[in-house]
């Protein structure tokens, strides 16, 4: 399986062990929610449970206290009470409805009351008559204390069975905490892996990737170099083979006119071998130019671009400095080759009527700029050039290339008024600038 498709799966699948996460949180924040409703709930209980239970003792005391005293104000607040005992019981129904056992104890709660509220009412009763009597009130009173503690029992069942459900809910609750704490926990902790895995997968391409890229510069670099070599063979072989071979057939042809001074076709061929001659040796200065070896960047930089003026008749404009010093023979070689592919491209695309070439050279950089007055590139091939390099012919590559294997930086910019190539390269030190080689010197 490939490199990237088995990243890609890890990847999903890490991102679906976080949405599994993430949905696994919901839903435990969800029962935690839950939960706490059902702790709410049975407190809503016990505190209903304490009111039937209040209510149902403050009866007892407000009753004795007006058998006791006859006070009417008691007898007052003693039906008060009695009043709202319905509903205390209904609210405690309603609370809990969805437990039978607990409205079976409900029902026996409410009939305990009733029954100790009737004995109350009794005693009342018998006290406004004028009937009652010590022995009679005693007799009510134990009743309603042994009333009193079954209801008492009754309540303690009730809130001892909220109790029991609280605590089985919260253990249960504790129970699902625990399980999808642990299987959120497992679940972050393989899609961590996942992520960390895709991680180097990812940095692994990635270095795998710009190792191919460093080693395709490398080799761009070097086929560059190969051919700037090659390109100096051949100047060097078409100027002393190819060059004193034509010289020599041109000199043995005009002994030969000078025997035979009206013959036309010696003089045909005469002018044909200077023609031949002269296109040798422009074919070799385009190749390499000697002057580039023998005295640096400044003349062979004046010379080509006066030969581009006369064969083009387009004029250029050249500023460098007089008397430039020798940059270095990598420098200058690409410097050249900058200027000379972008004449080249100035007359072949450009359209226009002259350009202006600048050379500004300082103690850490080198910058050359060429400007023409054409009618410039489209956003479309510009955009491209900027961004990925992309649209780019073989000379705008290899200048790019060339540039960048110096540590330098080539741009482009256009519009309707021309075009502007602006190179930039660092300058070397001086006790690090190479001279020329011995081949070279000697040509």
């Amino acid at each position: 399986m490939l490199t990237r498709t088995k990243t890609r799966l890890l990847f999903g699948f890490a991102l679906l062990l976080f949405s599994l996460s993430g949905a696994g949180a919901f839903v435990a924040l969800a029962r935690l929610r839950e939960a706490e409703r059902w702790v709410a709930h049975t407190r809503d209980v016990q505190l209903a449970l304490a009111q039937v239970n209040t209510l149902v003792a403050r009866a007892g005391r407000t009753r004795t206290s007006y058998v006791d005293s006859g006070d009417p104000r008691t007898l007052l607040e003693h039906q008060q009470v009695i009043a709202q005992l319905p509903k205390a019981f209904t609210n405690l129904r309603a609370l809990t409805g969805d437990n039978p056992n607990q409205q079976k104890s409900c029902d026996h709660l409410e009939d305990l009351s009733s029954q100790r509220v009737g004995l109350m009412e009794r005693s009342i009763a018998l006290k406004q008559s004028g009937e009652s009597t010590l022995q009679t009130q005693s007799t009510i009173t134990q009743t309603t204390v042994g009333l009193a503690s079954q209801i008492d029992d009754t309540l303690q069942s009730m809130a001892n069975e909220e109790q029991r459900l609280l605590n089985q809910r919260v253990g249960r609750r504790r129970n699902r905490e625990l399980l999808a704490a642990g299987l959120l926990l497992l679940t972050f902790l393989i899609a961590g892996v996942l992520f960390v895995v895709v991680y180097r997968l990812l940095t692994r391409e990635l270095q795998a990737r710009q190792m191919a890229q460093h080693s395709l510069q490398r080799l761009s670099a070097r086929v560059l170099t190969i051919r700037d070599e090659e390109r100096r063979r051949f100047s060097r072989e078409l100027h002393d083979s190819m060059g004193q071979h034509l010289a020599s057939a041109k000199m043995h042809l005009d002994l030969l006119g000078q025997s035979m001074p009206g013959n036309a076709s010696l003089h045909e061929t005469s002018d044909l071998l200077d023609q031949a001659l002269s296109e040798t040796r422009t074919l070799s200065y385009l190749l390499h130019p000697p002057l580039l070896d023998e005295a640096g960047l400044e003349s062979a930089a004046r010379e080509y671009v006066d030969g581009f003026s006369r064969r083009s008749n387009i004029p250029v404009s050249l500023h460098i400095p007089e008397n430039l010093e020798r940059l270095g023979e990598p420098l200058e070689l690409t410097l050249f080759r900058v200027l000379q592919e972008g004449l080249t491209n100035i007359h072949r695309h450009s359209g226009c009527t002259q350009a202006t070439i600048n050379l500004a050279v300082s103690p850490t950089q080198v910058a050359l700029s060429m400007r023409d007055n054409g009618r410039g590139m489209s956003p479309e091939v510009l955009e491209g050039f900027r961004n990925d390099g992309s649209h780019l012919g073989v000379g705008l590559a290899g200048m790019r290339e060339r540039v960048r294997e110096l540590g330098g930086r080539l741009d482009l910019a256009s519009d309707r008024g021309g075009t502007l190539l602006s190179v930039a390269l660092p300058r070397p030190r001086k006790d690090s600038v190479p001279t020329a080689p011995s081949s070279a010197r000697s040509t």
